[in-house]
């Protein structure tokens, strides 16, 4: 990789740092109810959901109120997939989607997950991609963020019995929120050159006299919060690697922009809302260094080329298909550094949008992206999921640090005891279950989707459960995903990487809000120097790396070490 790209990271990475107070302090004002522009628009949704804005929730009706909506969100997506073929806005006469797909989809866009098993533009209608999709594009990234500050509340309030208010929460992310970023974002959208209508697809003869049908429709508003909400679902199958999802060098960076803004952001928001802006800059900085390792990886890892060209003896720099690097399932306009700078922030902000094909990685440049997931998607991660998954894991590093110095473990005030340790524990162990024990049963069951040969093929396999577990979306796109068996198991780790993490989140939430704040001590760790930051990431890496390496080994790890030494598949 050459100082240009190296520039272009760097840039990046300065750009979201300088970002994030602003986010960060947009938010606290937004979550302590302090905006109040829209008021109007709130209580007219509040009346109609039967309740108010000073109506709490104890943690167990918050988690109710939070199932119950998702739940009816994901029937509703379901039977609009199922129905679509009779209803209108279907220009190119999409057929009803096939009963496991359609459940696969319906729970992929609720979770945030937006794992896609088909092709955007040969399987769903514009009322599907617009009433179905981009709807829970909106409230699936809403409920990621409303756990976040359920979270958030429960460090920073002394002896409550409740939490907040779901529908509030909701409505006043999406209305003060996402709708006003996502309206002048597609706005920008529509202007640099993404498509925004209604028409019918255009058939175009090519200079060979060639047939070719142009897909297009609405297709810019569903990329702005598509990026916003880290959901990652494309309107067109190659994802932000079409041109009409992303035609330039500004999309790009406005798609990259805000896949990490909101996420970073929430690190301040907690500061704020704690009354010590250092915890949150603590916390950014441990996903930062994760981070930072990652796209190092990624990016040398596929600028280095294949391994094997030098086992056969191949001069690379000769070799007109690796001659500056990887650039095997790359858009040109993109390159190396851009396309290894995308994979990264993607699978660490549990987006999935691609704009590069994953599959076509060198193996350890595959690597990357598949530890970030693995890892818990703690890098910056989904918007709100990632910041209470990292904060799952700051529980556990003070609880750690406690051992050492024979005492009760503290965090912001609030001590850390074994009702919250058993729920952190819990959470923990989603991702071993979800990625080894649903990946193990596939494997066994449902290896024919397996199309590449050797440890790729294991590492196909092992990216998809990673991903649907992960809540990502992303994949090693030659997995033959779309069968009866896939759909269903993959659409059940979707489930279960969302919602075994967000309830037990909610209960630690509920359990700190009840405990009385303790004054810092001689003794109490400080959690906000890099000490406590070294501890952080030492403790995210050794929880993942003993947990996962195994498999790790089997798959990418080998391919790496076949490919050096002149063994191909």
């Amino acid at each position: 990789m050459d100082a240009n790209g190296i520039l272009q990271i760097l840039l990046y990475v300065a750009l979201i740092v300088a970002l994030t107070p602003l986010a960060g302090g947009y938010m606290a004002r937004l979550y302590e109810g302090k905006l109040t522009w829209l008021a109007w628009i709130e209580r007219l949704v509040y009346r109609l959901c039967g309740t108010s804005a000073d109506r709490e929730q104890h943690w167990t009706g918050y988690a109710l109120s939070l199932l119950a909506f998702n739940l009816v969100g994901a029937l509703a997506l379901y039977g609009l997939q199922r129905l679509q073929g009779w209803l209108p806005m279907n220009p190119a006469g999409m057929a009803a989607v096939p009963a496991d797909l359609a459940f696969n989809t319906a729970v992929s866009f609720t979770t945030n997950t937006n794992w896609q098993a088909y092709g955007g533009e040969t399987t769903m209608s514009y009322l599907t991609q617009m009433a179905g999709l981009s709807v829970q594009n909106f409230v699936s990234a809403a409920t990621g963020m409303v756990v976040a500050v359920v979270l958030i509340r429960g460090f920073a309030r002394q002896s409550a019995r409740s939490v907040g208010n779901f529908t509030v929460d909701l409505t006043r992310t999406v209305l003060y929120l996402l709708l006003p970023i996502c309206v002048v974002g597609a706005l920008a959208l529509v202007w640099l050159g993404v498509p925004q209508n209604l028409s019918p697809y255009i058939e175009a003869t090519t200079l060979e006299g060639a047939k070719q049908v142009i897909a297009q429709g609405p297709v810019a508003s569903q990329m702005m919060i598509k990026h916003l909400g880290t959901n990652g679902g494309g309107f067109f199958n190659v994802n932000a690697a079409h041109p009409y999802e992303n035609p330039n060098a500004v999309t790009n960076l406005i798609h990259m922009v805000a896949i990490f803004v909101l996420g970073a952001g929430l690190t301040n928001t907690f500061g704020r809302m704690v009354g010590d802006t250092r915890q949150g800059w603590a916390i950014l900085a441990a996903m930062g260094l994760l981070f930072l390792a990652g796209i190092g990886i990624t990016a040398w890892a596929d600028a280095a080329g294949n391994p094997a060209l030098a086992a056969l003896g191949v001069d690379q720099a000769l070799s007109p298909w690796q001659a500056g690097g990887n650039m095997e399932g790359k858009e040109v306009r993109f390159g190396i550094a851009l396309s290894a700078l995308f994979a990264t922030i993607t699978t660490a902000a549990s987006c999935g949008a691609v704009i590069a094909m994953h599959d076509s990685l060198m193996p350890l440049a595959g690597l990357a992206p598949m530890v970030n997931m693995m890892l818990g998607e703690v890098v910056v991660g989904g918007v709100g999921a990632g910041f209470y998954g990292m904060l799952i894991f700051v529980i556990l590093s003070v609880f750690i640090a406690g051992l050492m110095v024979g005492r009760t473990p503290e965090y912001v005030g609030k001590k850390i005891e074994a009702r919250e340790m058993k729920l952190a524990v819990i959470v923990i162990l989603v991702f071993p279950i979800g990625i080894l024990g649903l990946g193990a049963l596939a494997l066994l069951t449902g290896p024919e989707a397996i199309t590449a040969p050797g440890p790729h093929g294991l590492s196909q396999l092992l990216y998809a459960y990673t991903s649907a577990t992960a809540n990502n979306g992303s994949a090693f796109a030659g997995f033959g995903a779309n069968t009866v068996l896939h759909n269903t198991l993959l659409g059940l780790a979707m489930l279960l990487g969302r919602f075994m993490v967000i309830v037990p989140t909610l209960a630690i939430a509920g359990a700190v809000a009840a405990k009385k704040a303790v004054p810092p001590s001689s003794g109490t760790l400080p959690t906000h120097g890099w000490l406590f930051v070294g501890l952080l990431v030492s403790v995210v890496l050794v929880v993942g790396g003993l947990t996962f390496f195994p498999v790790i080994a089997l798959g990418p790890v080998v391919e790496h070490l076949s490919l050096a030494s002149g063994t191909l598949f």
